[in-house]
């Protein structure tokens, strides 16, 4: 199964790539492609994964297939072969 992310802004930095392709054995959800990646391309740890709890809870708006994984199933959203996933990074500011 392959699945195609895509990396905007400071993501594409951090992956140093505009794109890659993530091969996995079986479906998996948002939360565990996440968590390939990091292991993958751990510079993208600083850009997805909140650094004050160490969690999931990511730093990034992500589209599946171009819906935003809330109107899904969130983090648990089921990836299948050939999908799309878009990571954008999202900007706090006080």
């Amino acid at each position: 199964m392959a699945i195609a992310v895509k990396f905007v802004g400071a993501l594409r930095h951090f992956s140093g790539a505009s794109e890659l392709f993530l091969h996995c054995k079986d479906c998996i959800s948002i939360g565990e492609m996440i968590n390939e990646l990091v292991m993958e391309v751990p510079e993208l740890k600083k850009g997805l994964i909140d650094q004050q709890l160490g969690d999931l809870r990511s730093n990034a708006l992500i589209l599946v297939n171009d819906r935003e994984i809330g109107v899904l199933n969130s983090l648990e959203t089921k990836l299948n072969d050939g999908d799309e996933v878009v990571l954008v990074p999202v900007v706090h500011g006080g």
